[in-house]
């Protein structure tokens, strides 16, 4: 008897591990499908709100959302991480894709203010006017973007960059700092829970050699000094390359959109990453001193 009640109970036990396991599946799977429609709509936002969107261009914004859905399931749905980073410290990745998706949506609405003027249109468009004149001061960042244009853009094209920019940085400033109140007043990322550093950093390999937290402490540091100076240093570069190559045309709506997003967002998510690397850092350094407390034995030097 007692044998047949230890077999029933390690078969519900059984059972009870393979429906936990299938509801953390189908749970895994709703969230990689809902990150997957978000990414197509943040890709296909400009071609469905500018009107006068080509043919050839929407074929090519279908492909690139296709293949980013694809990626987006693969990645969200897979136990083993890849590419990308924290996936299992919220809110990073939240806040980031948060700011890209509110920067793509304003800029599309104030650059189709000029064929389908809207009261949400002229609103957004009249406070990205006031915002880019108030940045556009001499050696701001918003400047420099200014003066990366050809000199034969005219007036109204400046106008529109100059927007295009203020709003842009001003996002990817507001973006850092909601992300600087959860690191400090939300203690990010929660300790209770843990964090495990092969899931959420893939492309740092622990084991490459020398001090794990010397190490992350050092690509934070590098990361903050290029997300400080990006801002800056790619309307320099750009304009260096006109040069001697076409210059980017920003008269496009699409490609403005897009090449403001990416200005001011690489430069953004390069300091977030490099907080996130340095409290990861600050982490280790933390648990390292507790251990070393609790074993009676002092602290190396990292």
């Amino acid at each position: 008897m007692p044998r047949d009640q230890a077999k029933t109970s390690a078969g519900q036990s059984t059972l009870s591990g393979r429906v936990k396991g299938g509801q953390a599946m189908l749970s895994r799977l709703a969230g990689a499908i809902l990150r997957a429609a978000l990414v197509v709509l943040l890709i296909i936002t400009p071609s469905v709100m500018l009107p006068g969107t080509g043919p050839d261009t929407a074929l090519i914004v279908a492909f690139l959302a296709i293949l980013a859905a694809a990626f987006t399931l693969v990645e969200y749905t897979s136990n083993y991480p890849s590419l990308v980073e924290f996936r299992h410290a919220p809110p990073f990745n939240r806040i980031r894709f948060g700011a890209l998706l509110v920067t793509v949506v304003v800029l599309s609405l104030i650059l189709r203010s000029q064929d389908n003027p809207g009261t949400l249109s002229q609103i957004f468009l009249l406070l990205g006017t006031r915002i880019g004149e108030a940045i556009d001061f001499p050696y701001s960042p918003v400047r420099l973007v200014v003066l990366m244009l050809p000199d034969t853009a005219d007036a109204a094209q400046v106008e529109h960059v100059r927007v295009a920019a203020g709003i842009s940085y001003l996002v990817s400033i507001l973006s850092l700092v909601l992300f600087v109140l959860v690191l400090r007043l939300g203690r990010w990322p929660n300790r209770a829970e843990g964090f495990n550093v092969w899931v959420n950093l893939p492309t740092f390999d622990p084991t490459a050699g020398g001090d794990v937290m010397s190490r992350l402490a050092r690509d934070s540091q590098v990361n903050l000094v290029l997300g400080f100076l990006l801002p800056f240093l790619i309307p320099a570069m750009v304009k260096l390359a006109a040069d001697v190559f076409d210059p980017v045309s920003l008269a496009d709506p699409h490609t403005l959109i897009w090449t403001m997003t990416a200005w001011a967002f690489l430069p953004a998510s390069l300091l977030m990453r490099g907080m996130a690397l340095g409290r990861v850092a600050q982490m280790i350094g933390e648990q390292r001193r507790r251990a070393y407390a609790a074993s009676g034995q002092k602290a190396q030097p990292a």
